[in-house]
């Protein structure tokens, strides 16, 4: 039997309890062996205020796994990295490119693995959907609609509303995750308007405009003021079909042919991916969707909006 790697999760909050701890728990090729967290702790499990804590204590961790916040993030990533360890880093991998830029010239310098999730990307019907689109057929127009309900999703966090939270793009980024790897040609960011409430300094909304080389339509509407079910949707028009890629990327219809659907094993699948570039010692950052969210803000036209309270 192949021997587990040993990780350990840092920052035990709501995605770390959603998502994380089942999908380690149910794979094949981790070992948790202890969580560093400023509030929580998981049962069982030797638990720590800090990573250099943490890492002191068990030499025996070669993996960990960044769940924090983004602007929190850097300093134990590049401190896990300094000690050898591989890292995977939730999404987004940072509060910024640069930030990002320099752990991936860490990485390579240590030897170690990096892992710059997006788990979007592994949704069931991604892959068949980006298989459809390189058929040679004619995009004509794409439009995402990506709205949730920030007071489900995000109960309580006021770390979204701060700079580099990211606020609304914090879903948004999930689609254009999927909007990267499934689209046949580079994108780039035309025009964006940013919805920001007046006692926040992230937006609740964003309106964006892509520049397609070949001339299709391509935008973007994100809103974290949906009520009811979620809204997660990429609707690509083509000369040969309408497809529509649904529920986050689960679901795959073509001309209202549900042609692929799948559960939910998207975690599941990033530490399968995570074990792999620890085993090879590889790197794996793309920062296409982040550079896309960094090009809003940049060319942004800002509205203010209404106050927000949880």
């Amino acid at each position: 039997m192949t021997e587990l790697h040993k990780i350990a999760i840092v920052g035990v909050g709501k995605i770390a309890r959603d998502q994380h701890l089942p999908a380690i728990s149910a794979g094949k090729r981790f070992d948790l062996v202890a969580t560093a967290s400023r509030n929580a702790q998981v049962g069982g499990l030797p638990g720590y205020t800090s990573l250099d804590a943490l890492l002191e204590a068990h030499p025996e961790v070669t993996c960990v796994s960044l769940c924090t916040p983004p602007q929190v993030r850097y300093d134990d990533a590049r401190r896990a990295l300094m000690a050898g360890r591989h890292v995977m880093l939730e999404k987004p991998p940072g509060a910024t490119l640069s930030e990002v830029h320099d752990l991936q010239a860490l990485a390579a310098e240590k030897g170690v693995a990096l892992y710059a999730t997006w788990h979007s990307r592994q949704g069931a019907s991604v892959q068949a959907a980006k298989a459809w689109l390189a058929q040679g057929r004619s995009i004509r127009r794409v439009t995402i609609n990506w709205k949730e309900d920030v007071r489900k999703w995000h109960p309580g966090q006021d770390w979204i509303w701060e700079p580099g939270g990211l606020g609304v793009f914090d879903p948004g980024i999930n689609a254009l995750s999927v909007l990267t790897e499934i689209y046949p040609r580079r994108l780039h960011l035309a025009s964006a308007e940013l919805s920001f409430p007046e006692n926040r300094a992230t937006p609740i909304a964003a309106d964006l405009v892509f520049n397609d080389p070949e001339g299709a339509e391509v935008s973007a509407a994100f809103d974290w003021r949906q009520q009811g079910n979620e809204i997660w949707e990429i609707r690509i028009e083509t000369d040969q079909g309408l497809c529509l890629l649904a529920n986050g990327g689960a679901t795959l219809l073509i001309d209202g042919e549900q042609i692929a659907n799948g559960t939910d094993e998207e975690y599941p699948a990033l530490y399968d991916q995570f074990a792999d570039l620890v085993e090879a010692s590889a790197i794996n950052v793309d920062l296409s969707p982040m550079t896309h969210v960094s090009d809003a803000f940049t060319l942004g036209r800002r509205l203010q909006v209404e106050q927000f309270y949880f």
